[in-house]
């Protein structure tokens, strides 16, 4: 069941006025930082794995890439660190390695 509040034209104005200034004085939020894309042989270094690796795990769905070119991969890094936190059992609230600490494959 549902219920119904009868207000007058005036309140109502009011309440909508009131809701439109909350949403001027509300800063709208910042964009999420662009993701760097990573090509294979970067991201297999940052997954300790062989390029061939990460390829196969890619052709397998178990990570996601993005077609840089007709020949080329990349993997973005939010989806590398899904991808440490599923399959390597990352915490949740540990941070990934950061890519420049990462062995050169």
């Amino acid at each position: 069941m549902q219920h119904a509040i009868l207000v007058s034209e005036q309140e109502w104005h009011q309440l909508l006025a009131d809701v439109q200034a909350l949403k001027a004085a509300t800063p709208a939020p910042p964009p999420p930082a662009p993701d760097r894309i990573l090509k294979v042989r970067e991201a297999a270094a940052y997954l300790c794995l062989t390029p061939e690796g990460l390829r196969k795990a890619r052709r397998q769905g178990r990570v996601a890439g993005v077609r840089i070119n007709e020949k080329e991969w990349g993997f973005r890094q939010s989806e590398l660190v899904r991808y440490l936190r599923r399959y390597r059992r990352l915490p949740q609230d540990a941070e990934a390695p950061s890519p420049s600490l990462a062995p050169a494959a």
